[in-house]
């Protein structure tokens, strides 16, 4: 688990990077204009860390599979080679999902004005500026993007639909509890970056917002990644008796 947790942590940092760079850029020196190959560079890795993650979660939730329903057979199941084998498809697979929405878009002829109405290369808002008839590559993107976004969000709720029937098997309460406290922390992961993701890009054309798209992404390009580490950190023990600790300290400083 702190394997796949590791993993987890540094494409956030990697994702973080290479969305927020251009926005702490121009908060900072007061220069909004980006080339148009940084542009499409910022798109790839964009791309490619958002289907890595999808993997990623997906790998975790298999994780969290077999340490519940099969506990016994956990460590010869999960051993480091598996694990070493399930993070390098999760990576790989994700920088190769991202070339043909990275050459696709290097096509477009863009005649409705250079300024993108986001705060980072998102593909919506180039697609928004393009005056290409972009009806073949939506067909494609779409086709693309079902069979790679599609796969591994099946595999996570399958995966849960057994954590779940396993865990309400359990009779004691309290092992219901334990069992459950096990896949708490990625299920709630999952649902923040799933529920943002299908909220900014699964909307009906008609409720498309440009400022609601920019507040959406930079809730799962900012805020997620730093709940994640939050979320992660408060199902540990240890963790959970230092805070306590620290708060307690507080509140004896704060009443004397």
């Amino acid at each position: 688990m702190y394997f796949f947790l590791t993993n987890l942590s540094f494409l956030d940092i990697c994702n973080t990077s290479a969305t927020l760079s251009t926005l702490l850029d121009s908060l900072l020196t007061g220069e909004t204009r980006i080339s148009f190959s940084l542009c499409i560079a910022q798109l790839y890795f964009f791309i490619s860390f958002t289907s890595i993650e999808f993997f990623l979660l997906a790998v975790m939730a298999y994780d969290r599979y077999v340490a519940i329903c099969d506990p016994l057979q956990y460590v010869l199941i999960m051993n480091r080679r598996t694990c070493a084998l399930l993070a390098s498809a999760s990576w790989i697979t994700g920088f190769m999902d991202s070339v043909p929405h990275m050459f696709l878009t290097s096509q477009f002829s863009f005649c409705k004005g250079n300024e993108i109405n986001h705060f980072f290369c998102d593909f919506t808002a180039l697609m928004k500026l393009s005056c290409s008839d972009i009806l073949n590559i939506e067909i494609v993107l779409f086709t693309e993007g079902v069979l790679l976004a599609v796969i591994p969000t099946v595999l996570t709720l399958t995966s849960y639909v057994y954590i779940i029937t396993s865990i309400l098997k359990i009779r004691s309460a309290q092992g219901r509890r334990k069992a459950f406290s096990t896949c708490s922390s990625h299920l709630t992961v999952v649902i923040l970056f799933y529920g943002t993701l299908i909220f900014v890009y699964m909307r009906p054309a008609s409720m498309y917002s440009p400022d609601q798209d920019k507040l959406f992404s930079l809730l799962y390009t900012a805020l997620i990644p730093m709940l994640n580490p939050i979320i992660y950190s408060l199902r540990n023990e240890e963790v959970k008796k230092a805070l306590t600790k620290v708060i307690s300290m507080n509140s004896c400083m704060v009443i004397g």
